[in-house]
């Protein structure tokens, strides 16, 4: 019914998550990054931008045939709204979700991803971009712990804001301190326990048990493209 455009990155976690704690039947569709199968014609249909992941519904509840997808903030609500599953329904609530997923795609992600590279794959240290990129990263875990005060979950109920934020949470990567964020620690604990989330993450494992940017051809296809790479 699902096909899933997959590779284990943050961003690939949050589907397989979803998929797996709500039980929709879907289909592993692997596009290897470091090898360059997203620019296949194949993908870009479905992808433009040329990133994982992607989906196909061959059974969307829309008129029009299948519907393809990128962009994992914008496939989380759509596969929440369709099975009615991980977003409120109460419409206040509901927005209350979709905001911190937008805080996640515009925010948690795009800087915990710089500091990633800065701190692990740039092929020179700077000091600057390093020192930016951790201290915003820092910053924007107060935001997430001091919204978790009080609550299990970011907006009450575990929902897509939650899967969302989750594999972008790396403390070890991101050179922070988790005892630090103790309403986080406390609820990336409780989610990294949830069987769904077990699952997702022993999929990614057996798809790349060692990610890494492995050597120069790698490297280059991942952070090396620009505005001639768009075919």
């Amino acid at each position: 019914m699902l096909d899933l455009h997959y590779w284990p990155t943050p961003n690939g976690h949050k589907i397989t998550m979803f998929l797996e704690e709500t039980g929709v039947p879907y289909t592993l569709k692997l596009v290897n990054i470091s090898k360059g199968d997203q620019f296949a014609p194949g993908f870009l249909a479905i992808a433009p931008n040329n990133r994982i992941p992607a989906i196909v519904d061959h059974a969307p509840a829309i008129p029009g045939g299948p519907v393809s997808m990128f962009e994992s903030g914008a496939m989380l609500l759509y596969l929440a709204d369709k099975t009615g599953k991980l977003i409120p329904a109460d419409p206040r609530s509901r927005w209350e979700c979709i905001q911190w997923l937008f805080w996640q795609m515009a925010g948690l992600g795009p800087m915990a991803g710089q500091a990633h590279h800065f701190l692990h794959y740039a092929p020179e240290r700077i000091a600057y971009a390093i020192d930016r990129y951790v201290r915003e990263a820092g910053r924007l875990y107060a935001v997430l712990d001091h919204r978790l005060r009080g609550r299990d979950y970011i907006t009450g109920d575990y929902s897509i804001a939650d899967i969302a934020c989750y594999p972008w949470v790396q403390p070890e990567r991101q050179r922070q301190d988790i005892d630090e964020f103790p309403e986080l620690k406390r609820w990336k604990a409780r989610i990294a326990a949830r069987p769904a989330t077990q699952r997702a993450y022993e999929i990614a494992r057996k798809v790349n048990a060692k990610p890494s940017v492995s050597d120069e051809e790698s490297r280059k296809i991942l952070f090396g493209q620009d505005q001639h790479t768009v075919r």
